[in-house]
C-alpha cells in the first residue's frame, strides 16, 4: 500500500478539461525574466554541473503557471548520460506541457535544438503499479542528438495548471535551493495580481525574499542559493524541520479549506437502494446492532475487500470515485476508500467526517500555510459513545482489538462544510500490542556455551499484514533471510535452523516461529559471571544532543506509538541454585515517553521475565530532558541480570559433563538441520565446525571445515582448520592450510605469524625467518608487527640477544604498544634472562593497557616464576585467570606455581583444564624448560 505520494494522491493540480496529450512548442510568456546566459566561472572539482536552475510562477484566475530553466554543463561522460536525454512530465488531465527552448552552448554560440526539427516523444501514461499507482502521467523525451562532453545544455519549459474543485482558490510549492548545493545561477520568483487575497511563506532559514508591486503584479523573488542551513538534531520533532521550499495560497485560513474539500465528500444518494454495496451494509446492520461493532466490520469490508490503488486519472487528485464505482472496481485509494466508508458508516447510523491528514509530516502541518497541498492523505474521524475512532480504509488487518488505537498523526483537517480548524490528535500507545514476542534459551549445559533457542514473534494489524505480503512474494532465499533476520534480538544468535510463518486471519495476526542456537555473553567480573536479561528498560534509547545553544529549547522526540510485550524464558544450568536475580524484579515505570511494565523471578532452575512496553510517541521537553536521562540512568543502573555466585567454575569446566548428559544433543541436532537445509553452503559448514571447536568436538570440527574447504576454499576457513590440525597435532597439514590461506590473502599478518611459527618449530627456522623478513622489507604500518613475528622465531630458537634486540626496534617504532612491551617481557621471562628490565617491561604493558591486563599479568607471573617469587606469581596468575578464565597458559602456569607451594590438587585440576582447552600445551611451555610436576 502506498498512501506517501508527496503532492500526489490527494494534492495535484487539475489542468483545463481540454488540455493538450502532446506538448507545445512557443516562446517563454513574455512575463518572463530571461536568467542570464550560462558562463562557466570556475573549473575543476570547483566547478558546478548545474549552471542555472530558474522557477518563475505565475497565478491568477485559478489557473498556476510553472516556468523553469534548467542549465547544465557536460563535465564528463557519465554527466553526459545523465543530461543527454532530457524527460519532461505533465498531468494532460489537468494541464499542458509547453517547450520554449532546447539549446547547446557550445564555445560562446547556442545551437537551436529545436529549430533543427527535434521533437520530443510522448509516452505513454505512467503506470506505476509496482507503486500501486495510476497516476495519468505523461513523458515526453528527447534525446538531444550532437550533445558532447564539455557542451552546455540549455531547456525551458513550462507547465500550466488549473484545479476547478479549488473554486478559484490557487496554491503552488516552489523549491528554495541553499548551500553546499553548486549552482551558477538559481531564482525563485512568484507572481500574482496585486491585491489578490495570496499568502506566502518560506520555510528555509535566511529566506528573505525581494518583495515588490509593479503593472498591476505583485512580485517575489528569492536569490539563490541561501547559506547553509542549520544542523538540527536527528530527534527534534517534525514541526522543526525546514522543508526546502517556499509556498503560496489564496487560502485565508484552514477552514476555507475545510469548506472547499467538504463538497468532495457529501454521501448523500450515493449508495442506491438495492444495489450490492446496500445490501453489504444491510448484512452489517443485521449481523450486530452494537456500533463499535458495526464500524469494526464497515472497516473490515473497506480494507479487505477492496485492495489500495491510486488513481489520478480523470480529475482523481481530488476527487473521489463514487462508492458504487469503486465497489465495482473493488480498488481504490485513500479518498475512493474514505468516501467508501463514510456512506457505510453513515448508512449505519454511526456518526462520522472525514479528515484531511500528511503521513510522515503531520507535526509540521500547524506550521504550514492553509492549503489543501498540505495533505497526502484523507481518512475517517467516527464517532461513537463520545468515543473518537480513527478509521483508515487504506489500513489493513484492523480488528476490535486495535480499532481504537490513535495513528500518529499530530494534526488533521476535518472536512466540513461550516469549515474546521485543525485539530490535534493525540499521542496515545496502542491498546493491542503490534508485537508480541516470546523467548526460551536453554543454557543448562552451561554458561557462555552453545544454547538452543526458540523465538515466537507475533505481529498484529497492518505489520501482520504487510508481513504476510511479503512472504507470499518473496522468492525462498529472500524469504528465509526475511524471517531469519527476526532472531537479531536474541541475545548471542549464533544460527537460525528453522523457521516458520503462519498468518490467522480471524485475529489478522502474522506468527514467526524460529529455532537455533546461540551463545548470551556472559560478563566476568567481581569474580562471578552476569547476563544482560531482555527486560524493556536495558534496550532504551534516549540521548538527545543538545549540546549547542541553538540546540538547548528544542525537545525531543520519543518515535511512534507502539506497544510490545515480551516474554523470556532463561533456563539456567545446576538447576539454577548458584544462580541470583539483580536488578529491579518488578518494574513500573513510565520514562522517556515509554510505560514499562513487568516482573522477573527465579524458580526451579528458571528465569522468567515478562515486559510490557508501550511507546506513546510523546515529546520530551528540552527542560525535562536532563531529567529524563538521569531518571533512565538510573532505572538502567538497575536493569535486570542474572548472575552466577563468587568463583563460579569457568565456562568451559561445565563442557566435558555437558557432553556426558547430552546437553547439547538439541545444540548439535539444529547445526545438522542448518547444514541440511543448504548443504552446498561452505559457511554452514564452518558455522557447526566453530561449535563442535567450542566444545572440544576437534575431530568433527575437523571433518566439517573439510567440507566447506571442498565447496569453497577462504583465508580464513583454511586458517581455522590450521588451528585444529594443530590441536590435534597434524602440524603438517596446518601448515600446508597456513600456505593455501597466505595464498589468498598474502598480506596476512596472522597468517604471516601463526605459518611462521609452526615452521620453526618443526626445522623450519630459516624458512620461517625469510618469510617474515620479506615482509619486514616491504615497510608499513604493519613492520612492528612482523618484527615482533621475528623475534618470536628467533627467541623459540634461544637467541636472546637478537630477539630482544628485535622488540627494541618495534617498541622505538611504537613506544605506546602495550603489546610489543609485553611481549619482550614475554621473551625475556621465557628465555630466564634480563629478569629485572622484564618485570619492568610487564608493568609499563600494564599501566598502557587499561582493563585489558590480562596477558601482561601472565607474562609478569612468568617473570616471578623465574625469580622464584612463587606467591607473587601466583596473584598475577589469579589476577589473570579472572579476566581471562579460558586461558590455558595462565592455568597451566598456575598448575605449577602451585605445586612448587605444595597445592597438588589445585595444580592437578589446572593442569587438566589447560590440557582440555590446548591439548598441546605441554609441548609448548617444555620448550622453555617447564614441566610441570
Amino acid at each position: 500500500m502506498k498512501r506517501w505520494i508527496v503532492v500526489g494522491a490527494l494534492i495535484g493540480i487539475v489542468g483545463r478539461a481540454q488540455a493538450s496529450e502532446t506538448p507545445s512548442y512557443q516562446p517563454a510568456p513574455a512575463w518572463v525574466k530571461p536568467a542570464p546566459t550560462p558562463t562557466i566561472a570556475a573549473s575543476g572539482e570547483d566547478a558546478p554541473v548545474l549552471l542555472i536552475a530558474d522557477n518563475q510562477q505565475r497565478f491568477a484566475d485559478g489557473t498556476v503557471w510553472d516556468y523553469r530553466e534548467i542549465a547544465s554543463r557536460a563535465i564528463s561522460a557519465q554527466a553526459l548520460a545523465q543530461i543527454g536525454t532530457v524527460k519532461l512530465t505533465w498531468l494532460p488531465d489537468h494541464g499542458d506541457l509547453v517547450v520554449h527552448r532546447v539549446d547547446i552552448l557550445r564555445n560562446g554560440a547556442r545551437i537551436d535544438v529545436l529549430k533543427g526539427g527535434s521533437r520530443f516523444t510522448v509516452l505513454r501514461r505512467e503506470q506505476q503499479l509496482e507503486q500501486m499507482q495510476i497516476n495519468g502521467l505523461l513523458t515526453a523525451t528527447m534525446a538531444v542528438e550532437g550533445l558532447q562532453i564539455g557542451d552546455v545544455l540549455d531547456v525551458a519549459y513550462s507547465v500550466t495548471t488549473r484545479d476547478p474543485s479549488l473554486r478559484g482558490n490557487v496554491q503552488t510549492v516552489a523549491p528554495v535551493i541553499s548551500q553546499p548545493v553548486k549552482v551558477g545561477f538559481a531564482r525563485t520568483r512568484l507572481l500574482w495580481p496585486a491585491g489578490a487575497p495570496v499568502h506566502w511563506k518560506a520555510y528555509p532559514v535566511g529566506a528573505d525574499p525581494t518583495v515588490s508591486t509593479a503593472g498591476g503584479w505583485t512580485e517575489l523573488v528569492f536569490a539563490l542559493p541561501l547559506p547553509k542551513q542549520p544542523e538540527l538534531p536527528r530527534d527534534v520533532p517534525a514541526r522543526y524541520i525546514h522543508p526546502p521550499i517556499v509556498e503560496a495560497s489564496s487560502f485565508t485560513d484552514w477552514a476555507a479549506v475545510s469548506r472547499v474539500m467538504a463538497p468532495l465528500y457529501a454521501t448523500g444518494g450515493l449508495v442506491a437502494p438495492g444495489s450490492a454495496l446496500a445490501g453489504e451494509i444491510a448484512a452489517i446492520a443485521s449481523a450486530d446492532a452494537d456500533p463499535m461493532r458495526r464500524a469494526t466490520l464497515a472497516l473490515a469490508l473497506v480494507q479487505g475487500k477492496v485492495r489500495y490503488l491510486f488513481r489520478g486519472m480523470d480529475n482523481g487528485n481530488y476527487v473521489p470515485q463514487s462508492p458504487a464505482r469503486t465497489w465495482e472496481l473493488r480498488y481504490g485509494d485513500c479518498k475512493a476508500k474514505t468516501l467508501l466508508l463514510l456512506a457505510v458508516l453513515r448508512g449505519l447510523g454511526i456518526e462520522a467526517e472525514p479528515v484531511l491528514a500528511n503521513l510522515g509530516a503531520g507535526g509540521l502541518i500547524a506550521e504550514r500555510l492553509p492549503s489543501a497541498g498540505a495533505f497526502n492523505h484523507v481518512l475517517v474521524r467516527a464517532t461513537i459513545a463520545g468515543r473518537t475512532l480513527w478509521l483508515d480504509g487504506t489500513g489493513r488487518g484492523t480488528t476490535s482489538e486495535d480499532i481504537a488505537d490513535v495513528p500518529a498523526l499530530h494534526w488533521v483537517l476535518p472536512v466540513r462544510a461550516g469549515g474546521s480548524d485543525l485539530l490535534p490528535v493525540p499521542a496515545v500507545a496502542h491498546a493491542r500490542a503490534d508485537q508480541t514476542a516470546t523467548l526460551d534459551l536453554d543454557a543448562s549445559a552451561g554458561i557462555d556455551l552453545p544454547a538452543p533457542f526458540t523465538t515466537t514473534i507475533t505481529f498484529h494489524g497492518g505489520l501482520a499484514d504487510a508481513l504476510r505480503t511479503a512472504v507470499a512474494q518473496a522468492a525462498k532465499e529472500n524469504r528465509d533471510k526475511l524471517l531469519d533476520g527476526m532472531a537479531g534480538k536474541v541475545p548471542g544468535v549464533r544460527i537460525v535452523a528453522t523457521h516458520r510463518f503462519t498468518f490467522d486471519q480471524a485475529t489478522g495476526s502474522a506468527t514467526v516461529t524460529l529455532e537455533g542456537v546461540a551463545v548470551p555473553q556472559w560478563r566476568r567480573e567481581d569474580r562471578l559471571y552476569r547476563l544482560n536479561l531482555v527486560d524493556g528498560v536495558g534496550n532504551v534509547e534516549f540521548a538527545p544532543d543538545r549540546s549547542r545553544p541553538a540546540w538547548r529549547d528544542l525537545p525531543a522526540s520519543t518515535g511512534e506509538p507502539n506497544t510490545q510485550l515480551s516474554t523470556f524464558r532463561l533456563r539456567l544450568p545446576d538447576g539454577g541454585k548458584p544462580f541470583t536475580l539483580e536488578g529491579d524484579q518488578a518494574v513500573d515505570l513510565d520514562i522517556a515517553g515509554r510505560q514499562i511494565h513487568g516482573q522477573a523471578t527465579l524458580a526451579g532452575g528458571t528465569v522468567l521475565v515478562e515486559r510490557r512496553v508501550a511507546s506513546s510517541g510523546a515529546e520530551i521537553a528540552a527542560k525535562d530532558i536532563p531529567a529524563t536521562r538521569a531518571r533512565l540512568a538510573v532505572a538502567q543502573n538497575r536493569a535486570l541480570r542474572v548472575s552466577t555466585a563468587q568463583d563460579y567454575p569457568a565456562p568451559w569446566a561445565a563442557v566435558e559433563a555437558s557432553r556426558r548428559g547430552h546437553r547439547f544433543d538439541r545444540a548439535e541436532a539444529l547445526y545438522a538441520t542448518y547444514v541440511a537445509d543448504r548443504p552446498d553452503e561452505a559457511g554452514r559448514y564452518v558455522a557447526r565446525a566453530a561449535f563442535f571447536a567450542s566444545i572440544f568436538e576437534r575431530s568433527k570440527a575437523l571433518a566439517d571445515l573439510d567440507k566447506a574447504i571442498g565447496i569453497e576454499a577462504s583465508g580464513p576457513s583454511y586458517r581455522m582448520r590450521a588451528f585444529v590440525r594443530e590441536q590435534l597435532g597434524q602440524d603438517t597439514e596446518a601448515v600446508s592450510d597456513l600456505r593455501a590461506a597466505l595464498e589468498l590473502d598474502p598480506g596476512s599478518h596472522p597468517i604471516v605469524a601463526q605459518l611462521a611459527r609452526l615452521l620453526s618449530q618443526h626445522g623450519g627456522k630459516d624458512q620461517a625467518l625469510q618469510l617474515v623478513q620479506e615482509h619486514i622489507d616491504q615497510g608499513g604500518v604493519e613492520k612492528p608487527d612482523f618484527l615482533e613475528t621475528k623475534a618470536e622465531i628467533l627467541a623459540n630458537s634461544g637467541d636472546k640477544a637478537g630477539a630482544i634486540a628485535l622488540m627494541d626496534a618495534a617498541i622505538a617504532i611504537k613506544p605506546a604498544s602495550a603489546p610489543f612491551f609485553n611481549q619482550r617481557c614475554w621473551i625475556k621471562g621465557t628465555l630466564n634472562t634480563a629478569l629485572d628490565t622484564g618485570l619492568a617491561d610487564c608493568t609499563r604493558s600494564i599501566e598502557l593497557s587499561g582493563a585489558d591486563t590480562g596477558t601482561a599479568l601472565d607474562s609478569r607471573a612468568m617473570i616471578y616464576f623465574r625469580l622464584s617469587r612463587f606467591d607473587a606469581a601466583l596473584a598475577d596468575l589469579d589476577a589473570a585467570l579472572a579476566l581471562r578464565p579460558a586461558a590455558a597458559a595462565s592455568l597451566f602456569m598456575r598448575s605449577v606455581v602451585r605445586a612448587r607451594l605444595g597445592n597438588r590438587a589445585g595444580a592437578a585440576s589446572d593442569l587438566a583444564a589447560a590440557r582440555l582447552l590446548a591439548p598441546r600445551i605441554d609441548e609448548t611451555y617444555a620448550r622453555y624448560g617447564i614441566k610441570p610436576a
